[in-house]
């Protein structure tokens, strides 16, 4: 890369206040030698307040959308990204409007609504569950009636598997649409507004993080999620790369994808992707237009030491990034769910998980003193482990083997608030 363009590439990165993943931006932007412009999520008034350069309220995108604009006048701009999905479609427009190369503002909505996502990967042959979108509130006992089981019920907006609640049977479906009421009610929704519900599909879950350039997908990495996800809720934990799928399945899922990003009209930037594989092949669940969320990029590496962050801003600015691939090392990550709810008092056992050979790090991002909520409700994990050797198997018994000598000190006692702090790492 050229230094002397480089400094004249100015990127912005839109990023809520509590985000993993602003770290890793900032140093592959430093890295890549680009000035980086950060529009945090702050209404005007308190970004004036604090100083921040570019404050911008994601729940105002028409107001947001005016002030990048208005910035860009003074400060040209190259490229508008969101680092996770909070601004995802605010990026989407204030790229349109500044005619930078970027997702349409419908295609980054879509990824965003679940009920719309499912629609038009519907409509596009992308295989998916059965679903059907009903009303908070309508009367769940009459919902219970209208659905196949078992199922599922889910939010529409919500990320990272909050809200999302499998039902077997209709006394169990009750239960669950109403659990998902109270969250919802408690984030602000309204009786009016709709969830979803769709059969469940059995089978092995994967997740592909990928890149798309004029609608064309180039695969990172394939990660296998060798803990069962059956319910009733699905708090993921380690991810493993590369897949130990058959090729053909592998080819299969990639394909499933390419064409749920088409039907979205996904065509440039990061993707992450969820499926189900059974005996009937990949079955589509979600796809975002963002990279993995969390600390867990760190897991991943292409080039000479490139870093997923590098990648995307080199893509974003129009690098051509086709020929970059992910180094051979099998890699793995544990996103340690939360056991329940109560306050962190202590943590032990971090030097010994660290000990493990193959662990390459142990990252405890849960404060103490501070109350911790499990799924469905959550949206939060205890941290990350990290591991990376020679094959898929080694590294994810060790990070197995990590999890295993830590020890949490939950005073469960203590009564916990329902409610959101920052966003689940998917």
């Amino acid at each position: 890369m050229n230094p002397e363009n480089a400094e004249k590439k100015r990127v912005v990165l839109l990023m809520s206040p509590a985000t993993y993943r602003a770290g890793a931006f900032l140093s592959a932007a430093k890295k890549l030698n680009l000035e980086v412009v950060v529009g945090i999520d702050l209404p005007e008034t308190l970004a004036e307040y604090w100083h921040v350069p570019l404050g911008v309220d994601f729940a105002a995108p028409v107001a947001s959308v005016r002030t990048i604009v208005e910035y860009a006048k003074e400060h040209p701009i190259t490229a508008i990204l969101s680092v996770d999905d909070a601004a995802s479609e605010l990026a989407a427009l204030a790229s349109a409007a500044l005619g930078l190369a970027h997702n349409s503002p419908k295609a980054a909505e879509a990824a965003r609504d679940k009920l719309l996502m499912r629609t038009l990967m519907s409509e596009g042959g992308a295989p998916c569950p059965v679903f059907h979108p009903f009303v908070l509130g309508d009367d769940p006992a009459w919902i219970a009636g209208q659905v196949t089981y078992p199922c599922v019920v889910k939010p529409l907006r919500l990320s990272g598997s909050r809200g999302v609640i499998r039902a077997n049977d209709p006394a169990r479906f009750v239960t669950a649409f109403n659990r998902l009421k109270r969250l919802l009610f408690s984030e602000g929704f309204s009786k009016h507004d709709h969830v979803l519900v769709e059969d469940f599909i059995p089978g092995f879950e994967v997740a592909l993080e990928g890149i798309l350039t004029r609608g064309q997908l180039k695969v990172l990495a394939l990660f296998d999620k060798p803990d069962p996800l059956d319910g009733p809720f699905f708090e993921e934990t380690i991810y493993v790369t590369p897949s130990r799928l058959p090729a053909k399945v592998q080819e299969d899922i990639a394909c499933c994808v390419t064409i749920a990003a088409a039907s979205l009209e996904l065509r440039e930037g990061p993707v992450h992707a969820e499926l189900r594989v059974n005996e009937q092949g990949p079955w589509m669940l979600e796809i975002a237009g963002r990279s993995i969320g969390g600390l867990c990029s760190t897991i991943l590496e292409f080039g000479a030491g490139m870093c997923l962050e590098e990648l995307i801003l080199r893509q974003a600015i129009g690098e051509e990034i086709s020929s970059i691939e992910r180094e051979e090392r099998a890699s793995a990550v544990m996103m340690i769910p939360i056991p329940a709810a109560g306050m962190l008092k202590a943590v032990y056992g971090v030097e010994k998980a660290q000990a493990v050979p193959l662990i390459t790090g142990v990252e405890i991002t849960a404060k103490l003193h501070h109350p911790l909520v499990p799924l469905p409700e959550g949206a939060s994990y205890l941290g990350f482990i990290f591991a990376r050797g020679d094959s898929p198997a080694a590294v994810e018994e060790a990070i197995r083997r990590a999890h295993s000598l830590l020890k949490f000190d939950i005073r469960r006692d203590i009564p916990v608030l329902r409610t959101s702090t920052s966003a689940l790492p998917r």
